[in-house]
């Protein structure tokens, strides 16, 4: 992971809009709809390199490939693993958007009339989960990498303002949110369950890491299914959870460089209530055993701004870095520059260092292909915004 050695670099956390004609093919994939593979396959070819040259346009510097050619950000296993199948056997519920029932009718409505993934009862582990072939996750790596190249050919042949990006990452998702939202028909225990589904990753890390990219884990398990999976239960028993997945995660990333992992970590990206977040406080101890190279934290909503204090109170591990949330992707409020370096210049200051901060967004804009909740043209003005907040803190932090 690059450190912000001269100013505060920008970066976010994976999925960026999709083009409509690809979320519509990618919600027929997912509702077993006939879809033509050469089509899907072209249209996720245009989209990578599309999305690449909007992400520098926005002044990122540390990009993806948008997870174009990703139907979610971790449903996406089925299609590149064995023992999937079926449906899970029941929807999967958050405690306060049970609280508030006047909120979820609001929300079904939004989400009635439009093309997207479905994440309600996906596939269930029916059989012994392992990496089919490394095919995808090498495509995968081979678009980001073709197309963050181009865009820095064109930049080199124009002015010193134009630039590629300064590093590439490609997410995959934790053992821990697979088998949290994948039933398990299969395995004796969830633990089972979750180290099965941490070897069968172990293939793609791998591949992400040695293609060149920084891997990018994507967590929400561990502080979201504080309020779903582990509602019901004490704390102790979501907190024993975390590091069941933590410890699965490390075996997943034994012989890799800890230095280009970074893990996100979230409570769920939707525009709810989130009255039963478990605070950032239980967490970090638990989340400082991972052999990464830092967080990715949620920062910026109203219900987690102020937990930047924490991380004065238990400082992150010796050469950690924290790609902090400046940037909530659940309103279409665009951020003053001013708030955005308001943000970060906290943050820094509870770090002691800013070279080890990043700006970023709190989580991802389309975590799953039809669900974003912002604009498309508004989700690039936030990037946008995000830089300008970005320049404006590092002119007073460096």
């Amino acid at each position: 992971m690059q450190r912000s050695e001269h100013r505060i670099l920008t970066t976010h956390a994976g999925s960026l809009p999709r083009p409509p004609h690809l979320v519509e093919l990618l919600a027929r994939l997912n509702h077993h709809e006939p879809v033509d593979p050469t089509e899907l396959a072209n249209t996720v070819e245009e989209a990578v390199p599309d999305v690449v040259a909007r992400q520098i346009d926005a002044g990122i510097d540390i990009g993806n490939d948008g997870e174009q050619g990703r139907e979610s950000f971790f449903t996406y296993v089925q299609y590149r693993m064995t023992g999937f199948g079926g449906a899970g056997d029941e929807a999967r519920n958050w405690q306060d958007i049970a609280d508030f029932p006047g909120f979820a009718d609001i929300r079904r409505q939004q989400r009635s009339n439009r093309p997207q993934v479905s994440l309600v009862r996906p596939p269930k582990a029916i059989g012994d989960i392992q990496y089919l072939d490394k095919g995808a996750v090498e495509a995968d790596c081979r678009r980001l990498t073709n197309a963050a190249t181009a865009q820095a050919r064109t930049a080199g042949a124009q002015s010193a303002d134009v630039h590629g990006f300064t590093e590439t990452f490609l997410t995959s998702p934790s053992p821990g949110i697979v088998a949290a939202a994948m039933a398990n028909a299969h395995y004796p225990t969830l633990e089972d369950y979750v180290n099965a589904v941490a070897d069968a990753l172990a293939v793609e890390y791998r591949g992400i890491i040695e293609a060149g990219h920084v891997l990018q884990i994507d967590a929400p398990d561990l502080a979201m299914e504080r309020h779903s999976l582990f509602a019901a239960r004490p704390l102790e028993d979501f907190l024993a959870f975390v590091d069941v997945v933590i410890a699965a995660i490390n075996r997943a990333v034994t012989g890799l460089p800890a230095r280009n992992i970074r893990l996100h970590v979230c409570w769920g990206n939707y525009g709810g209530p989130h009255t039963h977040d478990v605070p950032l406080a239980e967490l970090l101890g638990h989340l400082y055993q991972a052999n990464v190279g830092g967080l990715l934290l949620s920062m910026a909503n109203p219900r987690h701004e102020h937990e930047y204090k924490e991380l004065a109170r238990n400082p992150l591990p010796n050469g950690w870095l924290l790609a902090t949330g400046v940037i909530d992707v659940t309103t279409n409020y665009v951020e003053h520059p001013e708030v955005v370096a308001d943000r970060l210049e906290r943050v820094a200051e509870a770090i002691g260092d800013p070279t080890r901060i990043l700006a970023c967004t709190d989580c991802g804009f389309d975590t799953a292909a039809g669900f974003s909740q912002v604009a498309l043209d508004v989700a690039w003005a936030k990037l946008r915004t995000m830089r300008a907040g970005a320049d404006l803190a590092s002119t007073r932090l460096f």
